[in-house]
């Protein structure tokens, strides 16, 4: 496949030289054409004795300046449409990445409640929504168990909860403030989210869990290791703290990485923290120190949403949200919507099983039939 991309690509390339050669020689033949047309009517003017020499070689360099700025265009034409598309592309990276309108007063550090109001999500760039209409609210100090089936929105609505993702519709609200009305800067300080895959930067230990806050003190970083239960293994680390982790943190083992991007969603105490799938590279350890951080963290008044597939991350959590194929179909105490979860796939299960017998019979009929 490789080859036969590459080939067209030669041929495509070489075509285009073909056609920017062609364009060249023409223009040079014309101008050349042109030129000896004006050198031989000033000639015939002269002999006829209706202009002068000087006339005649005057209109020929007229023709040449005339002309040249043609070949010039023509020679420099992929110059040109180079310049202009990577101008096209700088102002599309501009407009992306352009520092949104800060909003013209500084709202207080949210220590209430969490309000989700008809979201529904998308990817960026795609149409169709992913999550619609989910609606739930959540006060400070409670922790939400988000469940659901591979690919039913659980990680687009965690990506919208935080801000990376612009919600369709709805709204996602910190005290009664939509989170566009609070300053980007303040945001970052207020909410706390671990990616699936943790990425962590070419810097320091310490820089990654503080993200790279030249004005973090020693006890924040401190605390919030400690809390992520990843002190004792930072500290058997080379340097300790001033380990550097390397590009996408490649000196660190996954849970090792999984371990310091926690602490780095727990620093500086946020708010809201998001945890989606914290425990996917954690040993038994590990489990046991994410269950103590998601209770000191509840315990400090901050809400914790998480996203897990092992039981073991949810014991610390007493809220719970089920999706199914991008819409919530149960909210509520984790041990009704895990009761009301059961008792649904008991009974899918007894009408299966009823079913199953009434199939077998008329799979037999009609094989009887056949035969």
């Amino acid at each position: 496949r490789w080859s036969r991309a590459n080939e067209r690509y030669l041929q495509e390339n070489i075509r285009a030289s073909d056609v920017s050669a062609n364009l060249g020689s023409g223009a040079k033949v014309l101008r050349y054409v042109l030129q000896s047309g004006m050198l031989g009517l000033g000639a015939w003017l002269v002999v006829m004795d209706k202009a002068s020499g000087g006339v005649m070689i005057a209109s020929s360099i007229m023709m040449g300046r005339a002309l040249a700025p043609v070949e010039v265009a023509l020679s420099t034409w992929k110059q040109l449409i180079a310049a202009r598309q990577g101008v096209r592309r700088l102002r599309d990276i501009c407009r992306a990445t352009a520092a949104p309108a800060a909003p013209p007063v500084e709202l207080p550090r949210p220590s209430r409640e969490l309000s989700v109001q008809n979201l529904s999500v998308g990817a960026p760039g795609i149409d169709r929504p992913i999550v619609t209409n989910v609606s739930f609210a959540l006060s400070a100090g409670m922790g939400l168990a988000l469940l659901g089936a591979s690919a039913s929105g659980k990680t687009s609505l965690s990506k919208a909860l935080v801000g990376i993702w612009p919600a369709a519709s709805g709204v996602v609200r910190l005290d009664g403030g939509a989170l566009d009305q609070w300053r980007s800067g303040d945001l970052g300080r207020y909410v706390g989210y671990l990616p699936q895959d943790v990425a962590l930067f070419d810097g320091t230990v310490a820089e990654n869990i503080c993200r790279f806050d030249e004005n973090a003190t020693s006890e924040a970083i401190l605390k919030a290791a400690r809390i992520a239960g990843v002190h004792d293994i930072i500290l058997r680390l080379p340097d300790g703290y001033a380990t550097r982790v390397g590009s996408g943190g490649m000196s660190l083992s996954a849970g090792q990485r999984q371990r310091v991007g926690l602490a780095r969603a727990v620093f500086g105490d946020p708010f809201l923290i998001v945890l989606d799938e914290p425990n996917a590279n954690l040993d038994t350890e590990g489990e046991q120190a994410l269950t103590r951080a998601i209770q000191a963290m509840r315990a400090a008044g901050s809400i914790v949403i998480v996203i897990s597939h092992r039981p073991s991350a949810l014991a610390a959590l007493d809220m719970a949200l089920v999706l199914y194929d991008g819409k919530a179909i149960a909210f509520g105490r984790r041990d009704e919507v895990f009761a009301r979860v059961s008792a649904a796939g008991q009974q899918v299960a007894a009408q299966r099983a009823a079913a199953a017998p009434k199939v077998a019979r008329r799979a037999a009929s009609l094989e009887g039939a056949a035969s």
